[in-house]
């Protein structure tokens, strides 16, 4: 049978190949009968034996596939990592964005000091209010994934 290797785990060996009959089977390093290591994306011939990929050869003719949303099992992130939180950021806006501390929260400093200088005038603190509002609406409507893409530490 042939098939895509999936994942590699570079510290165990273990890894996940896709076979072209949908089913996805496991290996070790002993299974891999070649010299050399498993890349993810690489194309390889190998026997099956229930969901075990056995006596693994890469396929010379082909290319690894070009996969960048495939990386190996031990460094794929579930999710981004950050502290940030959308709900959270909707609930401070809406209890103290008057003072730009939801601003604060997401690492947009420089506006949360302008909100808070803002509302030491009448008129600014109505601005920052109606700012602070909007923020919070959005926050509430925007996907989890547009939060993340938009808010998550570099």
């Amino acid at each position: 049978m042939r098939g895509q290797v999936l994942g590699v785990d570079s510290r165990s060996g273990h890894g996940k190949i896709a076979g072209d009959d949908g089913f996805r089977y496991s290996f070790t390093p002993e299974d891999w009968a070649h010299r050399g290591e498993p890349a993810v994306g690489m194309y390889v011939d190998f026997e099956t034996e229930d969901t075990r990929a056995l006596t693994i050869f890469p396929v010379p003719s082909a290319a690894p596939a070009a996969a960048p949303n495939l990386v190996t099992l031990r460094d794929r992130p579930v999710q981004p990592e950050h502290d940030r939180n959308r709900m959270v950021a909707a609930l401070l806006a809406f209890f103290l964005g008057l003072f730009g501390v939801h601003r604060f929260y997401l690492g947009r400093t420089a506006s949360g000091v302008v909100m808070l200088v803002l509302t030491c005038t009448i008129i600014g603190a109505i601005v920052t209010g109606i700012w602070a509002f909007v923020d919070f609406i959005r926050y509430l409507i925007m996907s989890d994934r547009e939060f993340d893409e938009r808010y998550a530490r570099n």
